[in-house]
């Protein structure tokens, strides 16, 4: 991205955060948000599902209550409707004012959670992808790899109400873990594992080193 001409803004960079439960995402996009602005940025933090007054609806829908109320593809299609409305209402507003975007999760988290981990066919949800959002994709993709055992223990430890995924099945998580590094491996221009077995201080340091080298923070 050049600098834009004088008296015009250059468009935001769009960060996701992606990884299993209990990664850590909200607290390194807190760490990485204050980093940024430190460094001059106007940064906006956001999340999905949710992100938006509507998207907020919907996120009630699929993270709260029993784990049979939707299958897979009842999933997905409420996660990509939740999509759009964020984005609208929240991503694309954001970066053409200039600022910073750092998400708590977007697409790569349905292709590993519903593709991967429920086993939907992945050319569905691609084709769902490009209706929903285009050739919209993030600048950065930082995942935060946690061996699942661990991870669904910090889970567990938050006792909130958002549930739902925590509760499916050891199996469901790890396929969804393979899911997220094979993602990775695929697209490694745009993706970055980082090891979230670490403490918050080490996986901050490595976070900030990733953005400043993709993008010159």
């Amino acid at each position: 991205m050049t600098d834009a001409a004088p008296g015009r803004l250059t468009r935001g960079r769009f960060i996701t955060f992606e990884g299993g439960e209990g990664a850590g995402k909200s607290t390194q996009i807190a760490r990485l948000k204050v980093w940024l602005e430190s460094r001059g940025r106007h940064v906006v933090a956001t999340r999905e599902p949710g992100g938006s007054p509507g998207a907020e609806m919907v996120r009630k829908l699929l993270v709260e209550g029993p784990v049979e109320r939707w299958d897979g593809t009842t999933e997905a299609l409420l996660h990509f409707a939740a999509r759009r409305d964020h984005l609208r209402s929240t991503v694309e507003p954001a970066l053409k004012g200039g600022a910073w975007v750092v998400s708590d999760r977007f697409a790569d988290s349905t292709r590993a959670y519903q593709g991967y981990g429920h086993g939907l066919d992945h050319a569905m949800l691609e084709k769902l992808h490009e209706i929903a959002v285009g050739d919209f994709r993030p600048d950065l993709t930082l995942v935060l790899d946690i061996p699942v055992d661990i991870g669904l223990a910090r889970a567990a430890a938050r006792h909130g109400t958002e549930t739902r995924y925590e509760a499916l099945p050891s199996e469901f998580h790890e396929r969804v873990r393979a899911g997220f590094r094979e993602i990775a491996a695929r697209e490694p221009g745009r993706c970055v594992v980082i090891d979230a077995t670490r403490d918050v201080d080490a996986v901050a340091a490595a976070v900030a080193a990733a953005v400043g080298q993709r993008l010159g923070a």
